[in-house]
């Protein structure tokens, strides 16, 4: 699954330089995460990184991209191999 971020966000940057796949970026108002880049942490740490430093908790698992572990770290793989990756669309939540 990946994960969002709501609109309850205060825009506190602390988010963005946690996240091991450089999924999370500044949108228009507030921070967003790429669901094609977000793998919860997977291969990198037990837990998803941002959800565990986020002080006003409002980083949930996005409804409209749930993924099992097995995905994930099929796209953490996929994420690892050298390369160009996909270039950013201009709205990554409509992957």
């Amino acid at each position: 699954m990946a994960l969002m971020i709501t609109d309850e966000c205060i825009n506190c940057d602390v988010c963005e330089p946690e996240c091991p796949n450089q999924a999370i970026f500044l949108g228009p108002q507030i921070y967003e995460i790429d669901p094609r880049k977000c793998t919860e942490c997977v291969g990198h740490f037990d837990e998803p990184q941002c959800v565990q430093i986020c002080p006003v908790a409002c980083i949930p698992v996005h409804p409209g991209h749930v993924e099992t572990r097995e995905t994930l770290w099929q796209k953490y793989q996929r994420l690892q191999q050298p390369g160009p990756q996909p270039a950013p669309r201009s709205d990554p939540l409509q992957a």
